[in-house]
Parts: structure tokens; C-alpha cells; sequence
């Protein structure tokens, strides 16, 4: 194994572990919204409410994860660990209402300007017939996440506060960006007129195949967040309120994006990415249609759930891997527009699924498979530069 393979390994390493911090403490917020708000003294529906404010400023993730773009690659890298260390900072230090909305408001920055700025690095260093793997496994950080990181944060709320594990989120944070500073090469970007913020998103605006393929994450992310959002209510209502089912679902959720990831590290690169993306959204909305008919059958309705989640995370993977090679010159941008459609998906789905779900659970699947759909016409229009299989 070379030097430059070995440190490409290492980073890897470090990149899939820092994810795993900053994922945690993104998504810490769904489980233990209840506790949070016992701890703030607000009801859990108001806090839900003012949490909707964290999803929006994704839409401003592009103006900042620029900056790996128009500067360096490491530049973008230490501004997402940075927000995140100063977001966990502020929940910790400020255990208050307002505290908490800014600082996990601060993390979402942060997740969304390093996811970008850490692809576009790989991008740069890894060819594209090898991409989708290193991409991958970058992406279990989202599901160790789930399964290891979850766990923790519970154990340090249950022996200690609601604040505890925002107070170790601050000292990772640090580590990390301290660690990064040292071992990350800078490789500065020349600069010119053509390099900026404005001229790079413009770019993105102006280029249809990369416009298609932010269609495209918005829609297949809003079908997916459809089920998402409905399927712990339906399964209340179909089954009763039970705790130890909706365990076992959020479970299935987190071992179902395992699944996804190792499945996408193995063959990803071999199969293609758009042809994976293209098979995989039939799976998702193929499951999306049945899962209406196990009502009767709460081992089936997770099994479908299961599957319904391994299928998205491919999709996903995929749709991140293809979107690195659309624009080279504007990989930061294009992948931070990218994290930023996802979000937008969130809220498509988040504003749809309600409504659909007044005419049953089989009306909120079948706009899932119509959102699919949509996402599979604007992926014909995506083309990248490689010229081997896509």
C-alpha cells in the first residue's frame, strides 16, 4: 500500500467517525424530543414546532459550504466541525428555549457545510470507478449513528442531564477540529473571477443536468419522508400506541441504513450509480404500495419498513456519488446544493403527508410513489463527465 493510499485510508477513518459525532447529535433531537422539552419546560409539540426553524436554514447550507470551493477543501471541512463545536457549545452552556433552537440550528449548519466539503475532498483525491465505495462507507456514520451513538447519549442523559451529552459534543468537536488542522493538507484553490459564490451556484442554476439532479434528490427525499413522517402514527393507530413496536422500528430504521451503506460499498461502483438509483427508487416504491396491505401484521409492516429504508439509503448514496461528477470545477457547491434539496425534500414531504394521510395510510404511499416517479424522469436528464458505466 502507497503513503498517499494509506493517509487516503486514515482520513476515510477520521471522516466516518467525525459523521458519526455530528449525526448523533443531529439526530438525537427525534428520539428524545420529549426529555428536551420536560428539560426546557415547553410542551414537546411546541418545541417540534420551533424545531421546523432548523430545517429551513438548510436552504442556507450552499452559502456557506462554498467556501471549499472558492478557498480549500480543509477550509470548508474546519467551518462544518467549527459550527457543530460551537452549536453543541451554546445547547450546553444555554439550557434554555432559545439556547437550544440556536444551538441545534448551529449543528444543522455545521453537518451540512462538512458533509459537502468532506465528498468534495474525496471527489478530489478518489477516482469515480471508485467513488461510491469510499462514499459509503463514509455514510455508516449514519447508522452507527442510530445504533451506537443513540444509545450513548441516552446512557449520559440517564446518569447525569438533558445537557450532559452536549457538553462531550463540544469537547469531540474540538478534538476533531484540532486534529483535522493538523493532519488535512490545505492545497489552496486559485483564486479568480470566475470562482466565487455567485458564479458557482449560478453555474449549478444554469446547468440542467446538475438542475435534474437536485430535482431529483428533492423528490425521492420528500417520498421517503412521506413514509417517514406517517408510518409511527399509522403504526399507533393500526396496532396502538406501542412503545416497545416503535423501538423495534426505530431499530429496523437504523440496522435497515447499515444494510444500505455496506450493501452500496460493495456495489455501487460495479453496478453503476444511476443505474442503482434507477432500480432501487422501483424497490422503494414498490414497497411503498405494499405496505398499505400489512395492517393486519405489525412483523410485515416492519419487515416492509426495512426494506422501504435500505432501498432510500442506496438511492441516496448513489444520488450523492452521481452528483459529485456533474460540475468537477464547482464539487463543493453542487454537494452542498444537494445536502440543501434533501432538506427541501423533508419539507415537501413534511407539508404533503399530513393532508394525504386524512384519506388513509394508502394515499400517503401512493404520493411516495408519484414523488418516485417524478425523481426517475429528471434522473434520464443527469449527466455526468465519466465515461464509463454511470
Amino acid at each position: 500500500m502507497s503513503e498517499t493510499q494509506a493517509k487516503l485510508n486514515l482520513n476515510v477513518i477520521l471522516f466516518t467517525l467525525s459523521r458519526a459525532v455530528i449525526n448523533t447529535s443531529f439526530r438525537v433531537v427525534y428520539p428524545f424530543l420529549p426529555v428536551f422539552a420536560q428539560g426546557l419546560g415547553v410542551d414537546a409539540a411546541s418545541l417540534g414546532m420551533a424545531l421546523s426553524i432548523r430545517s429551513f436554514l438548510g436552504v442556507f447550507i450552499p452559502f456557506l459550504a462554498t467556501v471549499a470551493d472558492t478557498h480549500t477543501r480543509k477550509s470548508g471541512i474546519l467551518l462544518g466541525l467549527g459550527l457543530f463545536t460551537a452549536g453543541s457549545a451554546v445547547t450546553g452552556l444555554l439550557p434554555q428555549f432559545w439556547g437550544f433552537i440556536i444551538g441545534t440550528s448551529l449543528v444543522l449548519l455545521g453537518n451540512g457545510v462538512f458533509i459537502p466539503s468532506l465528498n468534495a475532498y474525496l471527489g478530489d483525491h478518489v477516482p469515480y470507478e471508485r467513488r461510491g465505495r469510499i462514499l459509503a462507507i463514509t455514510e455508516l456514520s449514519w447508522a452507527l449513528a442510530f445504533i451506537l451513538g443513540i444509545p450513548v447519549v441516552q446512557l449520559l442523559i440517564q446518569s447525569n442531564s438533558w445537557v450532559t451529552p452536549f457538553f462531550y459534543f463540544t469537547i469531540i468537536g474540538i478534538l476533531f477540529f484540532i486534529l483535522f488542522a493538523l493532519v488535512l493538507p490545505s492545497q489552496a484553490i486559485a483564486k479568480s473571477g470566475s470562482n466565487t459564490i455567485w458564479r458557482n451556484m449560478g453555474r449549478v442554476f444554469n446547468t440542467w443536468p446538475a438542475l435534474a439532479g437536485l430535482l431529483m434528490g428533492i423528490l425521492s427525499t420528500g417520498a421517503n419522508e412521506m413514509v417517514n413522517l406517517i408510518f409511527g402514527v399509522w403504526i399507533g393507530d393500526q396496532f396502538g400506541l406501542n412503545f416497545a413496536a416503535l423501538t423495534v422500528a426505530s431499530m429496523v430504521i437504523g440496522f435497515s441504513e447499515l444494510g444500505g451503506e455496506i450493501f452500496s460499498s460493495l456495489w455501487l461502483d460495479k453496478f453503476g450509480k444511476r443505474r442503482m438509483i434507477l432500480v432501487f427508487l422501483g424497490l422503494n416504491s414498490l414497497v411503498a404500495l405494499i405496505l398499505p396491505l400489512t395492517n393486519n401484521a405489525l412483523p410485515w409492516a416492519l419487515a416492509g419498513l426495512g426494506v422501504f429504508y435500505i432501498s432510500f439509503e442506496i438511492v441516496l448514496i448513489s444520488t450523492l456519488t452521481l452528483m459529485t461528477e456533474i460540475l468537477p470545477a464547482a464539487r463543493a457547491t453542487i454537494l452542498a446544493m444537494t445536502v440543501a434539496a434533501f432538506s427541501l425534500g423533508r419539507m415537501l414531504g413534511d407539508l404533503i403527508a399530513p393532508e394525504l394521510y386524512g384519506f388513509g395510510f394508502w394515499a400517503t404511499c401512493l404520493g411516495a410513489v408519484v414523488l418516485n416517479l417524478l425523481a426517475a424522469g429528471f434522473l434520464t436528464q443527469v449527466r455526468v463527465l465519466w465515461t464509463g458505466p454511470e
